[in-house]
């Protein structure tokens, strides 16, 4: 398994690493990793690998069947050995946008609170799917709701439960389609806002900003129908 540095630090830019082994694809999989792989509606980071005599552009990474993260070259070329010492350094700018949209959508949640039945994730937007039936009237209200929220500039950070605490704790789960994943006894929780006073609290495998100051201005989308009791919500960042 690959050590997950985007977990212990969503703000890690770049790390050294060891190249542990080559997919059969031809996807690069390093010993410790600061790119994040395409998961829960978040795309997988770009960036940049290089080692002495050589560099590749990475153009996103995704999970190996056996749940270790693979890099996949943005173009054909050499690349590096099994046991090579290489450094990794992520497309900075899009993995913050895409902290700040995941961030937005969150918020997204508590304004409109139904059963979230899909959703993704891009570096200037990003959109969540609602188990709703009629779409919201009131769009100029959502938005100063998101606002109001982001300049509260709350606190976002993670806690950990078992397994027990969150089937006892159904409610914290949004998601309708998918369930956060089993398998290790504990699930990781993103919150916004005070421990005792949360805004938020759900299970989350995503990178999120530290403050939603960083978030900056929000501009409410389109709002489309997409089935008898779906409704798409878009939300933007403004820059």
């Amino acid at each position: 398994m690959t050590i997950e540095l985007f977990r212990e630090d969503a703000y890690l830019r770049d790390a050294p690493a060891m190249v542990h082994s080559i997919t059969q694809e031809g996807g690069i999989v390093l010993d410790r990793s600061v790119f994040y792989p395409t998961g829960g509606g978040q795309p997988g980071d770009s960036g940049r690998l290089s080692w002495p005599g050589g560099a590749i552009g990475i153009a996103t990474a995704v999970r190996t069947h056996d749940g270790a993260i693979a890099l996949v070259p943005s173009e054909p070329g050499g690349i590096p050995e099994p046991g090579t010492q290489v450094e990794q350094a992520l497309d900075w700018d899009r993995r913050h946008r895409h902290m700040r949209v995941h961030t937005a959508l969150h918020l997204l949640s508590v304004v409109l609170p139904f059963g979230v039945t899909g959703g993704s994730i891009a570096a200037t937007h990003g959109r969540l799917d609602f188990d709703m039936a009629d779409a919201p009237q009131d769009k100029a209200e959502i938005e100063a709701r998101l606002n109001d929220l982001v300049a509260q500039d709350l606190r976002v950070a993670e806690q950990w439960i078992t397994e027990d605490e969150l089937d006892a704790n159904p409610g914290l789960v949004k998601t309708m389609a998918v369930m956060p994943p089993r398998g290790t006894g504990r699930i990781r929780l993103v919150r916004i806002g005070a421990e005792n006073d949360p805004v938020d609290l759900q299970p989350c495998g995503g990178t999120h900003v530290a403050r939603l100051g960083e978030i900056g201005l929000l501009r409410l989308g389109k709002i489309e129908k997409k089935g008898r009791m779906n409704r798409r919500v878009y939300v933007h960042l403004d820059s």
